[in-house]
């Protein structure tokens, strides 16, 4: 399963996310994740919804225990992970998963998106 996981500023927009999405080739993504408190992010859910994906929310304690690639100050000042997109997109992959390549940013900066592969956890909104 591949799963595309996404970190996100609050005045995202659901074009800055599709478009880190295609940027990381996860257009053939069977779910999305990110951070629980951001999957009920309006642009967030109508990607989904775009899509016709399931979403996983991401609890911050899971997060924070991911391994991840990238190591931006700024993710980890605010969330305590390196790179939200990159936790969310393991954490979602399940057990064994792993990460498919670094995350990717959109051109306005506000968007990342990361796709990793696994067998993929249960749990979805």
């Amino acid at each position: 399963m591949i799963i595309a996981g996404f970190g996100f500023r609050s005045e995202v927009s659901e074009e800055a996310l599709m478009e880190a999405l295609e940027l990381a080739g996860g257009l053939r993504a069977e779910k999305i994740a990110t951070a629980g408190d951001k999957a009920v992010a309006t642009a967030f859910v109508a990607l989904a919804e775009r899509l016709g994906l399931p979403v996983v929310a991401v609890p911050q304690e899971a997060l924070e225990a991911q391994a991840v690639e990238t190591q931006s100050r700024a993710s980890l000042k605010e969330r305590g992970v390196g790179s939200v997109a990159e936790a969310a997109a393991l954490f979602a992959a399940g057990e064994g998963g792993r990460l498919m390549a670094p995350r990717v940013v959109s051109s306005d900066r506000s968007a990342t998106c990361a796709l990793a592969e696994g067998p993929g956890r249960g749990e979805s909104l």
